[in-house]
């Protein structure tokens, strides 16, 4: 994993659905407290994904969609997806270091689910 910076990269799946492997998905990384804050905020939507590190728990207020929420592990393993709807808050997970979020549906097309170890690559674009 190493150190991280805000910026692009590139997001494998690992351990999810059987079949043919997927290709790399586009990622955002917020690492500063300004780019996790910002979060998906007055956005209309996202390609790819959002992952926030660190980070044990989101919220989905002033969101304008709804997201998929995927707490990972250190090893960046799912804990657990949840899809959140606008206005909720998301309850903190013990084990969760970091948290991908994603347009609602498309973790489950993608193969993100618990047990699932994903690879995140900074600095990379799809």
């Amino acid at each position: 994993m190493g150190r991280w910076a805000d910026g692009p990269g590139t997001l494998t799946v690992e351990g999810g659905r059987p079949g043919p492997a997927r290709p790399p998905v586009p990622v955002e990384i917020a690492v500063s407290t300004r780019a996790r804050t910002r979060g998906l905020l007055g956005r209309d939507g996202i390609t790819g994904a959002l992952l926030l590190t660190p980070a044990s728990s989101v919220h989905t207020f002033g969101m304008r969609f709804a997201i998929d929420v995927a707490y990972l592990d250190r090893g960046l393993r799912v804990i657990t997806v949840r899809r959140m709807p606008p206005g909720r808050l998301g309850l903190p997970r013990l084990r969760a270091r970091h948290v991908l979020e994603a347009e609602a549906g498309a973790m489950e097309g993608g193969g993100v689910r618990a047990g699932a170890v994903l690879r995140v690559r900074a600095g990379e674009r799809t």
